[in-house]
């Protein structure tokens, strides 16, 4: 199948709205878990995945940070103007923008954006780290989403530490509701490393410590890979076929002793992956593999939304060798981690490679993410969703999770 041709109005289902959480549960770990497996589905909580998971499975998990990307000003008029931030201008690494001291510029989205065309903004923001004086200045635009100049006093501050103290968490505009001081811990997973996200990668919301411990007493070894999660994930698809939609970029860094074991683990051992972005991470190492043995020598990770469609099944390589390519492409630049973008599009008729098994909350109708899920366990995605809904399942970013084994 060519996902080209694929309509959204074919991967949708009606999701009402009180079924969607707004709020996370006390406990992380006692969210529900819809196991399916071989057919079957079967109803637990997240504490019981230590004794679902096979022994001796490597664990995959994304251990970006949300950071306080949301920020709002208030003109002398009185109007209110909300500042998104997106990504830096120019794209590169996310983590060395945040480290940037002084001023930045950032593509932005802009809540109220006809009552600021031009003119800087200004606030103090005060907070329990310290108060710091935060300008923004519209610039003219060029390319996608409005162009800020940020500055700030205290000048020595990173970007990373203003946006702690003026900014405010980055709730999916699905909640409706504004942050609360709780939704800053619980918004984060407990493993969160790298900064760079401006939304959470949901599954790994349900773990706890404990929950870590367990799963490594039973032999089940942890494995991080850093995406950084763009706004674009919760872009809805408006175009009747996904031949019509453009996927988001974002950015990913993998450290080469994962790489690694990710290369071991094939055919070796079981690959369990949390989460969607975890899963297009490794999907696009793959593929960064394919094209180095293709020939081709990139400076950077790049790899494009339709990629895996424009090859040949017969000319696509085994995944270890894929893997083994992307280690001696890093030998030659004496590399200890891969980085950079992806717009990979994972939907019905895609192959998956580096995963036997996917942790994921469940996804909004009509969403690349919902796409995501049925390229890996195939038509009964339908089922699962139905048996969600029917079985009061909480849904979206702090609803429960499920546990997918591979369709075939």
């Amino acid at each position: 199948m060519d996902p080209r041709s694929i309509r959204i109005a074919d991967v949708t289902y009606t999701l009402p709205a009180e079924r969607i959480a707004p709020h996370p549960l006390p406990q992380r770990e006692a969210s529900r878990l819809l196991v399916y497996r071989d057919g079957t589905i079967r109803d637990r909580h997240f504490h019981d995945l230590p004794d679902l998971l096979p022994p001796a499975a490597l664990l995959v998990m994304n251990d970006t940070r949300v950071v306080n990307a949301r920020l709002h000003f208030t003109k002398d008029t009185g109007a209110r103007i909300e500042v998104f931030c997106l990504e830096p201008d120019g794209g590169g690494p996310v983590e060395e923008a945040y480290r940037s001291t002084g001023e930045v510029r950032w593509r932005c989205t802009l809540g109220n954006a006809k009552r600021w065309k031009h003119g800087p903004l200004g606030h103090m923001f005060r907070s329990s780290l310290g108060d710091v004086q935060l300008f923004a200045e519209r610039l003219p635009e060029q390319g996608e989403g409005a162009l800020v100049r940020f500055t700030w006093v205290p000048e020595t501050l990173t970007f990373a530490e203003v946006l702690h103290r003026a900014g405010e968490v980055p709730l999916p505009p699905y909640m409706n509701r504004e942050a609360a001081v709780a939704d800053s811990e619980r918004y984060q997973t407990v493993y969160a490393r790298h900064e760079g996200s401006v939304a959470a990668p949901t599954a790994g919301l349900h773990f706890t410590p404990a929950v870590l411990e367990a799963l490594q007493a039973k032999g089940i070894t942890p494995a991080h890979v850093t995406l950084h999660v763009g706004a674009g994930t919760f872009r809805p698809v408006h175009a009747e076929t996904m031949a019509g939609h453009t996927m988001h970029q974002e950015r990913i860094q993998v450290a080469r002793s994962v790489v690694e074991q990710l290369r071991d683990a094939v055919g070796a051992r079981p690959l369990v992956v949390t989460g969607t972005t975890s899963l297009r991470t490794l999907e696009s190492l793959y593929w960064h593999g394919a094209r180095v043995l293709g020939g081709s020598d990139p400076e950077e990770l790049d790899v494009t939304q339709w990629e895996p469609y424009s090859r040949d099944p017969e000319e696509q390589p085994g995944t270890r060798e894929a893997l083994s390519a992307v280690l001696r492409w890093m030998d030659d630049r004496e590399l200890d981690e891969v980085m950079g973008s992806t717009r990979l599009l994972i939907a019905p008729g895609y192959r998956v490679r580096l995963a036997d098994a996917l942790i994921t909350n469940f996804h909004q109708p009509g969403s690349t993410l919902l796409l995501l899920v049925a390229a890996f366990v195939g038509p009964d995605w339908h089922r699962i969703y139905d048996h969600a809904l029917a079985n009061d399942y909480r849904f979206l970013s702090y609803g429960d999770s499920s546990l997918l084994f591979r369709g075939q």
